[in-house]
């Protein structure tokens, strides 16, 4: 597969990501047997079989079992590590942790950064994180707590490089400014389904700056390959299926699938996007390669864009 640089770094990256949210479940101990774990890891190997080079993780995915399965797959290939990049986030804290009364919320003090750095560390069974993120905004984030808690970071060898997700542009500048290291990648929600990112500044600021996109549910929740998630009586149905028309007609006058175009639709915008691939069924992570070797035509992409809009452009 095709690669390309993440930010202004050394690090490289496939032109898809393979997204381990899925690989462990819901992170219930009922769910995870043997049979589970197994699908998770052959999940993982077709990815990396496949040439998918850059792996994205959460501390929260499988309330940190996807980590661990993660582990497990490195082991039983011992090639692996050397060849690929290994991404995880922080920042998401679940109801009840630490006490009972704890509300769902975000945190970005530096105590809970390090300690969920150390936490993923020691999950993978890695000594350093190539690319650290911070999950979802904290409405108390102190810029230059995070630039403290990053540093130490980076001195002690645990991560190689930071980046953000979810977060607005004014945000990244903000949090830039206290970091003297680059922020590299800005993950968030970009689909033919999810436009927001084209109309409010991030993916400007992702090529001002040189910030990589890093693309998730980049089929919208699979509505873009599978006609039958529509929801016929959602408020965007008349567009929703005009859009499924549009991708099936440019998938089938190329010979292609709905979702290799939905995926090259994303691969032709100049900031270099990154769709992150969810899927654990091993032929369909397979059969996402092939949207790195569609060129859609700028026709064929406004006519996508138009049809996602509802509307013509003004």
């Amino acid at each position: 597969m095709q690669t390309v640089s993440l930010g202004r770094s050394s690090l490289y990256s496939s032109r898809l990501a393979y997204g381990s949210w899925r690989v462990a479940g819901s992170g219930q101990p009922s769910e995870l047997t043997t049979d589970t774990m197994a699908e998770g890891k052959k999940a993982i190997q077709a990815a990396y079989e496949a040439g998918y080079t850059l792996f994205d993780h959460a501390d929260i995915y499988g309330l940190g079992l996807a980590e661990t399965l993660f582990c497990h797959a490195l082991k039983e290939n011992s090639e692996m590590r050397e060849r690929i990049t290994i991404a995880t986030k922080c920042g998401i804290r679940k109801a009840g942790e630490p006490w009972s009364d704890s509300p769902h919320r975000y945190d970005f003090s530096a105590e809970h950064i390090i300690h969920s750095c150390e936490g993923s560390l020691q999950r993978l069974g890695v000594e350093t994180i190539d690319l650290f993120q911070l999950h979802r905004p904290d409405y108390l984030c102190n810029p230059e707590e995070v630039a403290e808690a990053f540093d130490k970071l980076m001195r002690a060898g645990k991560v190689q490089e930071f980046g953000v997700s979810n977060f607005r542009p004014s945000q990244v500048t903000m949090l830039q400014k206290f970091c003297h290291m680059p922020l590299l990648v800005h993950q968030m929600e970009i689909s033919l389904a999810r436009l927001d990112s084209f109309e409010d500044g991030t993916l400007d600021q992702c090529l001002a700056e040189r910030m990589t996109p890093l693309a998730w549910s980049p089929l919208g929740g699979g509505v873009l390959g599978t006609p039958e998630k529509i929801d016929g009586m959602g408020p965007r149905h008349t567009v929703s299926a005009h859009l499924q028309e549009t991708v099936h007609a440019i998938a089938e006058a190329r010979g292609v699938s709905r979702s290799n175009i939905a995926l090259a639709w994303l691969l032709k915008h100049p900031a270099n996007i990154i769709p992150i691939v969810g899927s654990t069924d091993p032929q369909r992570i397979r059969d996402a390669v092939g949207a790195t070797e569609i060129e859609l035509t700028r026709d064929e992409w406004y006519r996508l864009l138009n049809a996602a809009r509802g509307e013509k452009l003004p």
